[in-house]
């Protein structure tokens, strides 16, 4: 089993005011920063998000412009057994991720856009279990880190919903 003490801190020495005024300014810039990222860093995470989102949706549009078309056609229709096919399936992708994008970036209709987030999250990751052997065979492909990198969208996605759902990042006083 592995414990950790924590060791308490050693007294300080009398120090120069000088080097005590320079601390003082550190600390000072250190709160400052927290502050500001206590108050900016969700709000400009569901900016990137949805510039992410709207980034990807928008190439499915254009027939051959996504690096992801192959794998969201053969995602959805492995998911409908068939009754959605490939090309219906990337417009549909791309109608999805583009709504998604613009209720992330405006902040519009946000909990709907969170909504179906969730749901396209759930065919964004399938291909890590669907397609394993493809992505992962004999190596990690490009493929793979594709889908991989979707991840952090997810876990990204989740601090963007609390917050919308109510949570408050606080900074500890």
């Amino acid at each position: 089993m592995l414990t950790t003490t924590s060791v308490p801190p050693r007294p300080r020495a009398a120090s120069h005011p000088r080097t005590r005024s320079v601390a003082r300014r550190a600390d000072v810039a250190v709160a400052r920063v927290a502050q500001l990222l206590t108050r900016w860093s969700v709000p400009v995470l569901r900016v990137a998000l949805g510039l992410v989102f709207l980034g990807f949706g928008v190439l499915k549009f254009f027939p051959g412009a996504s690096p992801a078309e192959t794998i969201a056609s053969r995602t959805v229709e492995t998911l409908t057994l068939g009754v959605v096919d490939g090309a219906t399936a990337v417009v549909l992708t791309a109608t999805l991720e583009t709504f998604i994008g613009l209720t992330l970036i405006t902040g519009r209709l946000l909990r709907v856009g969170l909504l179906a987030l969730a749901v396209a999250m759930a065919g964004i990751l399938s291909p890590l279990v669907l397609f394993a052997g493809e992505l992962f065979g004999h190596g990690v492909t490009l493929l793979g880190q594709y889908v991989l990198k979707d991840i952090v969208l997810v876990a990204g996605a989740a601090v963007v919903a609390a917050v919308a759902l109510g949570a408050r990042l606080r900074r500890e006083t």
